[in-house]
């Protein structure tokens, strides 16, 4: 694959790839190994949505453990919630009711938010992570021991 990238912006304007439609689902039947299957939205068909990227509130596993002079709140998590604006989804999210649950691949799993939501603006909260974020911050911590 090559990726074109505006110079002035660094966007990404292309991608230069190959599809191999027997390679769906990472399993190649003559026996290659995948390296990666892209999911790929067209943001010309796209749905516009709001989505919330919960995390562990805390950024220490037990948050009552303080340091003399300090208490929980020295803690808190600043990434607990990452708000992206303008997401492109899926066109058939657009049918999406409150508290309906989906998988975004390789991201978690959404609900539409009951609240927020409306069909002309939809909201979507991560309720589950698929990675476990826990392991990567004892990791760090044990690092700087």
């Amino acid at each position: 694959m090559n990726i074109v990238k505006d110079p002035a912006t660094g966007e990404i304007i292309e991608l230069h790839c190959t599809y191999d439609p027997a390679t769906r689902g990472g399993d190649a039947p003559d026996g290659r190994k995948v390296k990666g299957t892209i999911h790929w939205v067209s943001a010309n068909h796209a749905v516009a949505a709001q989505v919330r990227l919960y995390d562990h509130l805390f950024a220490k596993e037990n948050p009552n453990d303080v340091e003399a002079g300090k208490d929980f709140s020295a803690y808190l998590n600043p990434k607990s919630i990452e708000i992206l604006n303008d997401c492109k989804l899926e066109p058939s999210l657009a049918a999406a009711k409150p508290s309906g649950r989906y998988q975004f691949e390789r991201l978690g799993y959404f609900c539409v938010d009951a609240k927020d939501s409306t069909p002309d603006a939809l909201v979507f909260n991560r309720t589950v992570t698929l990675r476990d974020t826990w392991a990567r911050i004892l990791k760090a911590q044990k690092k700087r021991r």
